[in-house]
């Protein structure tokens, strides 16, 4: 191991020739010698001179790590396998800020058979630390999991009774209700023996734990056998037994092949977050669902964040199924199979894949969609808390070195096709929230850049600027198009945005409003007339509220963009394989018009310069959609 320490960045960064070039785990640290993250490397020297590149150029908030750290160490190991397990132990044992943090969005509650215990018992619990537990789940709701439980103790009726109900039935010899009902085999009182009990409770965990179909044909050859011996109680009881068995199957309907034992992974991101979603399969039905919510401070592709993920997922005693499928396959997914083959109890090799086709891409799709839905309500309950709102406008206004909190911000976004339709959008948020009745759209006809379309926006909006009336106080011209004087304007881009909106208002007298700029990329706030961005740390309520509202302002700016596309006869045209923009000029030329180019047919068309039968055929199939 080898340690380099010093101030600064430039200062302590080691020399290229130090830094071995085998595979291993680093670690950096600050200035308390507190790990900050940790990484492996099929490469070490390789992978470590990447964060080492010139500041300027590498991502913000790998910049912030790298001028947060004091010291990197590493150790050397000797395969891509042995690194992937020193990177989850380092993980687990010193959780550093700057890797993917998890959070669970809820405790799960799981169905538990206790078979270490004399005479085992079934119970629903949240608490995954039983001594030799078999547990089943996660379920999403409690009351899903109860009655299942209902049904299944008339297939196999064993204890689910308390340790305390229990030894008082001993004591008294007399079962609880669940004896008498047939829902209990009652060991308690010695109906059964606690061998006996004990098989029924295996069989209790087998049916949980894929093997259903072996069960139900059992139970109705058992029932058959039993009606034609006479034996009709018996019968009876075999059947309420198999109607149990398919009540509780048809809960859980079949989605694959029954021989299907499989997780699958659906995983929706943005620079800011992540939302996971876990299907938990076995015997061809999904016997669980979880779903938690990823922060992310560095910039992960969805290879690594598929790798943090699977490590997440099976770190905590959960036991990998043969089949593990990934919306991507991680870059060392060799030396991951080999980790959770490892920790598989069941012994046997995990596969993880990429379902392309049929039943399982169908189910994949399925657990992206709910990933994807989770996200959304993942912001949306984010931005709907009060305090979380507050905390965000308070923090904003420290950060952008504001008088008071920004009560209505203004968001600004431009957007075009090559030059053409050029369009703009203005989003407004009061209070941290959306007032969509107070969005406004500007159609540019003309402009040279990005700057200058921000610069013609602004003007035109500014223009509408005039002293606030009083609460009551009648429009004398009817509704304003502008209903108050924001407090904070915003631009979706960096430097050269802000400095056209800041000449806007110069233009425009304006010197009461703040004015900031949010770069996409590396999610910086810029500000008129400075040399560096404002960070707002990561996951902050700050950050989110403006990359909310930026994100706002694009999606109304695109969706404006594209309904003009729709109405514009040369961006149809253009959008045609084979017609570029000098056929598409030929084709308006000739024909003058575009009445009387929509009204020709197939000859006519086929008729101008450049413009052959096939195409031309397209061109009014095109044009009469």
């Amino acid at each position: 191991m080898v340690v380099f320490e010093g101030a600064r960045a430039v200062n302590w960064r080691p020399k290229a020739g130090e830094i071995p070039q085998q595979p291993g785990v680093y670690r950096f640290r600050d200035d308390q010698q507190r790990v900050l993250y940790v990484g492996k490397a099929k490469n070490l020297r390789s992978r470590l001179s990447n964060y080492f590149a010139p500041l300027p150029s590498l991502h913000e908030r790998t910049r912030r790590m790298v001028l947060t750290a004091t010291s990197v160490e590493w150790t050397v190991v000797g395969s891509e396998f042995e690194a992937l397990q020193l990177e989850f132990t380092w993980i687990k044992e010193f959780d550093p800020p700057f890797n993917v943090q998890f959070r669970d969005d809820k405790s799960y509650p799981y169905l538990a058979i206790t078979l270490g215990d004399p005479v085992p018992r079934v119970l629903i619990t949240r608490n995954r630390a039983i001594s030799d537990a078999r547990y089943f789940g996660p379920y999403t709701k409690v009351w899903a999991i109860r009655e299942t439980v209902d049904l299944m103790l008339k297939a196999f009726p064993m204890r689910s009774c308390s340790d305390a109900t229990f030894k008082r039935a001993e004591q008294t010899g007399r079962p609880c209700l669940l004896g008498d009902i047939g829902k209990c085999a009652a060991p308690c009182v010695g109906r059964v023996t606690k061998e006996d009990h004990k098989s029924i409770a295996l069989d209790f965990a087998s049916f949980m734990a894929g093997n259903d179909s072996r069960y139900v044909a059992d139970i109705g050859k058992r029932m058959k056998r039993a009606a034609a011996g006479q034996d009709y109680e018996s019968a009876a009881r075999y059947r309420d037994q198999l109607v149990a068995m398919e009540t509780a199957l048809s809960k859980n309907s079949v989605v694959l092949s029954e021989d299907v034992e499989a997780d699958f992974f659906g995983i929706a991101h943005d620079e800011l977050a992540a939302a996971v979603q876990q299907f938990i399969v076995r015997g061809g039905r999904i016997r669980g669902v979880r779903g938690w919510v990823v922060d992310k401070e560095l910039d992960l592709d969805l290879p690594d964040l598929v790798e943090t993920v699977i490590h997440h997922a099976y770190s905590d005693d959960e036991q990998p199924p043969r089949e593990v499928v990934v919306p991507v396959l991680p870059t060392d997914s060799a030396a991951l199979e080999l980790w959770l083959g490892g920790i598989r109890s069941a012994g046997g090799k995990v596969v993880l894949r990429v379902a392309q086709r049929g039943e399982k891409a169908s189910l994949a799709h399925t657990v992206a969609t709910n990933a994807h839905n989770a996200l959304v309500l993942y912001k949306t309950r984010r931005s709907g808390d009060f305090v979380a709102r507050s905390q965000a406008l308070a923090d904003l206004q420290e950060a952008l070195g504001m008088p008071d909190a920004p009560l209505r911000m203004e968001c600004y976004d431009v957007s075009h096709l090559s030059g053409t339709n050029i369009v703009a959008s203005m989003v407004v948020f009061e209070d941290g929230l959306p007032r969509k009745d107070q969005y406004r759209r500007f159609s540019i006809a003309e402009s040279t850049d990005d700057t200058e379309s921000i610069y013609q926006t602004l003007s035109r909006r500014l223009a509408y600027l005039r002293e606030e009336p009083e609460l009551g106080d009648d429009e004398p011209n009817g509704p304003r198009k502008f209903a108050y004087r924001p407090s904070l304007l915003i631009v979706d881009g960096g430097q050269p945005q802000v400095a056209a909106a800041a000449r806007a208002m110069a233009d425009a007298g304006i010197t009461d409003i703040h004015l900031c700029g949010i770069a996409k990329r590396l999610e910086e706030i810029w500000l008129p007339d400075a040399d560096f961005p404002v960070i707002l740390p990561r996951n902050s309520d700050a950050l989110f509220l403006m990359q909310r509202i930026r994100d706002e302002a694009h999606r109304f700016a695109i969706s404006y963009q594209r309904q003009k596309r729709k109405n514009d006869i040369a961006s149809v045209l253009g959008e045609i394989p084979g017609l570029g923009p000098a056929r598409v000029r030929e084709l308006l030329k000739h024909f003058g018009s575009v009445a009387r180019l929509k009204a020709a047919g197939c000859e006519a068309i086929a008729e101008v310069r450049g413009i052959g039968a096939t195409l031309a055929t397209t061109i009014v199939e095109r044009l009469h959609e």
